[in-house]
Formats: C-alpha cells, sequence, structure tokens
C-alpha cells in the first residue's frame, strides 16, 4: 500500500512546485512566456511619447508611463487599459528637478521586467542665449542631459542581468549642426547622440540595444509652449512635416533591425537635412541654409 502511494506522492509534489513556478513567474513586474515586457516612457502625455504608448500597448507591452501633468496621463492610460488590457502605472512628475528624476530612478529599480525605456522628454527655448532666462536653460539641460544619463543608469542593470533590452534616447536633428536662437537646446541633443553611441558600444554583445532617435518638425504640442508663442507652422511646407505616430514607427522599425544604427533618422527630407549640417560645406554656407529654415528647425 505504501509502495503504490510513491507514485502519486511524487505527482503531486511535481504538481504543486509547477503550480508554485507558474505563479512565480506571474507575480507583478516579472517576464511572461510570449510577454514583451514593460516599456518605460517619459514625455508620455502627448506627442510622440503618447505615440509610442499606443503603438506599444497595441503590441502588448504593460507601461509606465511618466509626465507631468496628470490628468492628460490619468486618460491616456484609462485609454489604453480599456482597448488592449494591459497593466498601465503613471507617474506624474517633473524630472526638470532632482526629486523628480529620483523619484521615476527608484521606480525603476522595482520594475524587474523592464525591457525598454523610452527617454522621450523635453520642451525647447527660443532666442538669443542672454535673453532667455538662465534657470529655464538650466531646467532644460537637467531634463534632457541629467535625467536621462539618472534613468539609463538606474535601467541598465536589471537589462544586462536578463541579457535583453532596449533604451531610445530622443534626441533631434538639431544635434547635427549650429542653430541660433537655440544655443542651450542644440548641445543637449549633441551630447544625446554622443551618450547613445558610447553606450551602444560599452553594450556590444550584451543583449542590450540603445537608440538615438533624431526627429526634424513633428506635429505635436512641442511648438505650443510660451516659449514659442507666434510660432507658425504654415511658414514650414508640409513635406517636412511628420505625425508623432509616424515618428514612433520608424524608430521602432529601425530598432528591430537586424543591424540597427544607433542613431536613427526618421524621413528622407530629415535625412537629407542632416546630410547637409555634416557634410564639408563651408560653415557661413551652412549657416545660412540653418537661417532659412528659421529659429525653429527642430522637435523634440
Amino acid at each position: 500500500m505504501t509502495r503504490n502511494l510513491k507514485p502519486i506522492w511524487k505527482i503531486g509534489l511535481m504538481a504543486g512546485l509547477w503550480a508554485a513556478v507558474s505563479l512565480w513567474r506571474q507575480r507583478p513586474g516579472h517576464p511572461r512566456p510570449g510577454h514583451p515586457g514593460t516599456a518605460l516612457i517619459t514625455g508620455a502625455s502627448s506627442g510622440i511619447g503618447a505615440a509610442f504608448a499606443r503603438t506599444l500597448a497595441a503590441e502588448g507591452y504593460d507601461l509606465l508611463l511618466v509626465a507631468r501633468r496628470a490628468e492628460r496621463l490619468a486618460a491616456l492610460a484609462a485609454e489604453l487599459r480599456q482597448q488592449h488590457g494591459v497593466t498601465v502605472e503613471t507617474l506624474a512628475v517633473d524630472l526638470a528637478t532632482p526629486a523628480g528624476i529620483a523619484q521615476v530612478a527608484q521606480r525603476i529599480t522595482h520594475l524587474p521586467n523592464l525591457t525598454l525605456l523610452i527617454n522621450n522628454a523635453g520642451f525647447g527655448l527660443k532666442g538669443p542665449f542672454w535673453d532667455v532666462d538662465l534657470a529655464r536653460q538650466q531646467a532644460m539641460i537637467q531634463l534632457h542631459v541629467q535625467a536621462t544619463v539618472a534613468l539609463c543608469h538606474a535601467a541598465l542593470p536589471g537589462m544586462l542581468a536578463h541579457r535583453h533590452g532596449q533604451i531610445i534616447n530622443v534626441s533631434s536633428v538639431a544635434a547635427f549642426g549650429p542653430l541660433p536662437g537655440n544655443a542651450t537646446y542644440m548641445p543637449t541633443k549633441a551630447y544625446l547622440n554622443n551618450f547613445s553611441e558610447s553606450l551602444a558600444l560599452e553594450l556590444q554583445g550584451r543583449g542590450v540595444q540603445v537608440q538615438a532617435l533624431c526627429p526634424g518638425f513633428t506635429y505635436s504640442e512641442f511648438h505650443d509652449t510660451a516659449e514659442y508663442a507666434g510660432f507658425d507652422r504654415r511658414r514650414y511646407p508640409g513635406f517636412m512635416w511628420m505625425t508623432a505616430e509616424a515618428v514612433a514607427a520608424h524608430s521602432l522599425a529601425a530598432l528591430r533591425r537586424a543591424q540597427p544604427p544607433v542613431v536613427f533618422v526618421p524621413g528622407r527630407v530629415n535625412r537629407l537635412l542632416t546630410l547637409i549640417q555634416r557634410s564639408r560645406l563651408p560653415r557661413p554656407f551652412l549657416r545660412q541654409i540653418v537661417r532659412l529654415m528659421g529659429p525653429s528647425a527642430a522637435r523634440p
């Protein structure tokens, strides 16, 4: 009798262990079989950030959306939960402050299933360097540079442990050349390109990819702020503009190539612009081209 019970006891033990492992795998934040993981998107309440959120939710990603505007985040989160049945968490913080950066970095350390980080938050300033409020310029540097570095630093240990992860740092076509009226903005974007390229070299063979996304004119709320009062989109022909949805789609497609580029410029017009900016044409000639395009020839 005892001998006959041994196989049953073993089967019961194995079934219990299997159930325990299944429950452990399904705990919040842990990868599930066939699940793409969690994507964290900053600047997610509108524009390119919201476009990334909608695209990734449709692909089954769970999301952590970060921006300043709590109501906009809540509305987007509700939309994505209803339409795609994914888990969406929101954090309403200002990443232009050390406290905001620390809060998001701390949250990242408790996201063991973070597979995609998109540093998209940003804003622009317009005007001669000496006329633009210094505190605003320093806040922009904090947001574009310090926040990106801190969040990458927080995310990478987990990604490296799993040997899987992707990072998109949203830069700009402005990164490739001088931009009058944006003397502080342009260097922050140039930093993101160089930071991303250096990081990609360090991460070779470790399962983590990095992209510096460099959009140009994008239909979004970027030019609707007080800093761009009086900006008229009609000054620039329609072929120079891209939708936020197109930018996000191009970015993800490039990231998933067999040999993804680190610095990626979406759209033919934008690529032509950066080709001109990177050319060996005389600097005075390049400055004239930029001047003709106006002081706001860039997103984000």
